[in-house]
């Protein structure tokens, strides 16, 4: 835990300007960066990553007070916004830049990052098994200022309009009580 009780989720579930918005949203997250992770190339561009020659993911870096929202209920709306069964891709975004992947921060995320897949699973939510990678977190690069709430600044942008839109508006019609400025309940 941070010295001033936020926690840090390091997550990839394809595009990062959909994941960003959504968790802009959500009751007790306070920061929400666009970057890159889980590749060996140092302080990679957003034309690096996109050439699939980085290794790296399009990841949102967390910040959340854990006393609002707890990593596992983060994590369980992680799973709901996305596809986990596909391998390095969602929706027409393809690649390992696109792919599913928890970089975990402690021991405690790992194990409760195998707990919400266990439960995800035997819910049968999905037909197909989880690919989600879970891996330890390395190094976090965050992507350049434009990507930086990039849907809440280009709207009108074609794949905001038609990828991005869509995905925050079922978000935020299955998760309303967890919005910021709505009633807090469990996910």
């Amino acid at each position: 835990m941070e010295e001033n009780g936020l926690e840090t989720a390091t997550l990839a579930a394809g595009c990062f300007w959909c994941v960003e918005a959504i968790f802009d949203d959500l009751v007790g997250v306070h920061d929400v960066v666009s970057g890159y992770s889980g590749g060996h190339k140092e302080n990679p561009t957003y034309q690096e990553v996109c050439s699939e020659t980085t290794g790296h993911a399009e990841v949102v870096q967390v910040r959340f007070d854990p006393a609002e929202l707890s990593y596992a209920d983060l994590l369980r709306v992680f799973f709901s916004v996305h596809d986990p069964t596909t391998l390095n891709r969602q929706g027409n975004d393809i690649g390992t830049s696109y792919r599913s992947a928890i970089f975990f921060h402690s021991d405690e995320q790992r194990r409760i990052a195998h707990e919400i897949i266990d439960e995800v699973t035997k819910e049968a939510v999905y037909d197909d098994p989880i690919v989600t990678e879970i891996t330890v977190f390395e190094k976090f690069w965050p992507a350049e200022d434009y990507h930086q709430e990039y849907f809440a600044n280009n709207p009108n942008q074609p794949y905001c309009a038609a990828v991005v839109a869509p995905k925050v508006a079922k978000f935020r019609q299955r998760f309303s009580a967890r919005l910021k400025g709505g009633r807090k309940r469990a996910v």
